[in-house]
């Protein structure tokens, strides 16, 4: 297997007001295609900045990191969106829907800045939507689903650029039990369909369902073990 991930040595340091305030402390992190992990730790160990990191939405202060070949560590502010719409699927807490756009526009939208054709985008788009079981609401605008089905299309846009990653911020932490153990099962099917994905989260549950857990500690990895 190769790595689709590969950081070494990250440090991000923040600046408030004359403190510099060390978050991540030399992070090295090896993580190969198809894999499901988790990444774990209290508030305040760091995990929400590596995730922030990985997903190209922030720069470290030092290191290196290498996603899918490319090494990110050095890229401009236009370079890493073009690699966040090509290379990630980002799944949030709060959906991050568009609140006046239908199920099948929310899930199409990230070909749109890829430079999709219509057709494509559409025929696409309600493929995904068919593999996360919602054929039946591809019309449906957020308010007309319900949390869980709010995911699902979530869940949907994350895969429409079939990405290098998926990559899930507290995907369950607005939805109740049931509805949580749904979309647990969906990310599972992902996974087994030779998806890389990486979860971000404070629960344990949610942690077990990756093969592989890593936690954070202020600011280091205390631990990186694989489930059974």
């Amino acid at each position: 297997m190769s790595n689709v991930i590969k950081i070494r040595n990250i440090i991000r340091d923040f600046k408030l007001g004359q403190e510099i305030v060390n978050v991540l402390k030399g992070i090295d992190l090896d993580i190969e295609r198809g894999e499901y992990v988790a990444i774990m730790g209290p508030s305040g160990s760091g995990k929400s900045t590596l995730m922030n990191i990985i997903g190209c939405l922030d720069t470290a202060t030092a290191g290196t990191y290498v996603l899918n070949g490319k090494d990110v560590s050095k890229m401009s502010d236009d370079e890493l969106a073009d690699i966040r719409n090509k290379e990630i699927g980002f799944v949030f807490q709060t959906f991050n829907l568009l609140p006046r756009t239908t199920a099948l526009d929310n899930v199409a939208l990230p070909m749109v800045y890829a430079g999709v054709s219509k057709s494509e985008r559409t025929k696409r788009a309600t493929d995904v939507l068919k593999d996360v079981g919602l054929s039946d609401r591809m019309d449906h605008k957020p308010n007309q689903l319900s949390g869980g089905q709010r995911q699902r299309v979530a869940v949907g846009r994350a895969l429409i650029n079939k990405p290098s990653i998926i990559l899930a911020d507290e995907p369950t932490g607005n939805l109740d039990s049931k509805t949580s153990l749904e979309i647990l099962n969906l990310f599972e099917d992902i996974h087994k369909a030779g998806n890389t994905v990486i979860v971000v989260t404070h629960e344990e549950d949610v942690a077990a369902r990756a093969k592989r857990i890593i936690r954070l500690i202020d600011g280091m990895i205390s631990s990186d073990t694989m489930n059974k």
